[in-house]
């Protein structure tokens, strides 16, 4: 039997205030456990929480970019459950009335578009965090809570469950981080935790119009990790069905090394959470012009940069894409054409050698030493004819690790491309007399020849040869 697969995905966001949502505590990943805290949101007897106003915006802002509808009035809820990280037993989120609803997120793949739609995003306190003493959660005897994270201030974006395979999930999720991190409301980095995914993952017969029981994977935390867990669930689910079985509603993790989903506890209904209106946090009224002003803060987003960049500077929808799917990326690109006008060329930089050491040195853009204004002036020096572009690529490996400008690097070291056709004679002449069987294979027509004598000759000069000028010279003197 052939099955059809359907995928909905909850993203929890942490949103980059300067202090925690109900609470004066500062908002700091990083610090030594249960350091950050305080009554308020360790959830202590006769403590009220006050909504930090910034963390609202920060909603508003997120609901806006993926097309929402904003609330006019909305409130906030206790979602009672007791877990560990959780000090007071129940967690202030928001149930029926979120600040934002039916949005939606246009997605690609295999050259196909798809509109994804967002059910809701909505408000919460963000729990503590669970260290556990094992190498998995399945594997541990015991954990210990670290309540720092208790307090941070969350949106939770629901997504409808549109989705029909891993890639699609993958491709959604990959949007969805780069309109967040557009908007500037969360850094995103997701090894931080600061965008987790949890991916409810069912299967039914194709033409089933009926939704199979669903197996939420949780606490997702990469873009593969995501990939793979519901690649695994799909299959895991299929058996269970063809070997006679059912798949139960419940909530379950996934094992990175072993590649492998583990059952953690049946899955709750939203009633068996028993919400109530939070009676300590007034509703919240939300007014036209306050929404108005806020989707004028906006910035462009990726897909109207992308489209900006493929009409304006001529680039392949591909090269396109790669540039705006980091705000990082994409500032970088719009500065640097600002300084050097050749869109294409500064785009084959940022995404070869750029991105190759950004990942190899598992470094964010924002953070490299490398500024728009430095490779600008190294791309001039490559068109001057000053350096040559095999060297200009030594020259940004240097910039990249120490932040000198490209000027200063190829005077140091002496890189300065020889341009002077006296200064090569000699050492062109050494090369034909060493090597005749090219020179006679490229008399004889085979004119590739000539490409091992520039390699010579490059090796020669230890690559500062202007090899346009060497291959002029070259042919010149073999004809």
């Amino acid at each position: 039997m052939n099955y059809e697969v359907v995928i909905g995905l909850e993203v929890h966001v942490e949103l980059k205030t300067n202090t925690k949502i109900f609470c004066s505590c500062p908002n700091e990943f990083g610090m030594a456990p249960n350091t950050n805290v305080c009554p308020r949101c360790l959830g202590l007897p006769g403590t009220l929480p006050v909504l930090n106003e910034k963390a609202l915006e920060y909603a508003v802002l997120a609901g806006l970019a993926l097309n929402c509808d904003i609330a006019e009035f909305s409130k906030f809820d206790r979602k009672n459950y007791f877990y560990p990280d959780l000090t007071k037993a129940y967690q202030i989120s928001q149930f029926d009335l979120p600040v934002c609803e039916h949005g939606y997120l246009d997605i690609e793949t295999d050259g196909k578009s798809k509109r994804v739609g967002v059910t809701r995003i909505h408000l919460e306190e963000d729990a503590g965090k669970l260290v556990h003493e094992g190498d998995t959660i399945s594997l541990s005897n015991a954990s210990l809570v670290d309540y720092n994270r208790a307090g941070v201030p969350l949106i939770e974006i629901v997504s409808e469950p549109d989705m029909r395979s891993a890639d699609e999930a993958r491709a959604y999720l990959e949007k969805l981080k780069a309109y967040i991190e557009y908007t500037g409301v969360s850094d995103v980095k997701m090894e931080q935790g600061s965008l987790r995914c949890d991916a409810n993952v069912s299967i039914r017969p194709f033409g089933q119009e009926e939704f199979g029981t669903r197996a939420e994977v949780k606490n997702l935390n990469s873009f593969k990790a995501v990939q793979k867990a519901i690649e695994y669930e799909v299959e895991r689910q299929i058996e269970l069905i063809e070997d006679g079985g059912r798949v139960v509603q419940e909530t379950r993790t996934w094992d990175d090394n072993q590649g492998m989903t583990f059952s953690l506890r049946g899955k709750e209904e939203a009633n068996d959470y028993r919400y109530f209106p939070d009676p300590d946090l007034t509703p919240l009224i939300i007014s036209k012009d306050y929404v108005e002003a806020l989707r004028n803060t906006l910035p462009e987003l990726p897909d109207v940069k992308k489209e900006r960049i493929i009409n304006d500077f001529g680039l392949q929808e591909y090269d396109a894409g790669v540039i705006t799917s980091s705000r990082g990326l994409a500032l970088f690109f719009d500065k640097t054409v600002e300084l050097y006008n050749e869109p294409k060329k500064v785009c084959n930089w940022l995404m070869v050698e750029f991105c190759r050491l950004l990942n190899t040195e598992s470094t964010e853009i924002e953070d490299s030493l490398v500024s728009p204004e430095n490779l600008a002036q190294l791309l001039r020096l490559v068109e001057e004819g000053a350096i040559s572009g095999k060297i200009a690529k030594t020259v940004f490996e240097d910039m990249f690790h120490t932040g000198k400008d490209p000027e200063s690097i190829v005077k140091e070291k002496g890189l300065v491309q020889i341009s002077d056709e006296g200064a090569l004679d000699s050492i062109i002449d050494q090369v034909i007399a060493q090597n005749p069987k090219s020179v006679e294979d490229f008399k004889s027509g085979k004119k590739q020849a000539i490409g091992f004598l520039v390699g010579q000759i490059m090796k020669e000069t230890k690559g500062q040869a202007n090899p346009g000028l060497v291959n002029k010279m070259l042919t010149e003197k073999m004809s």
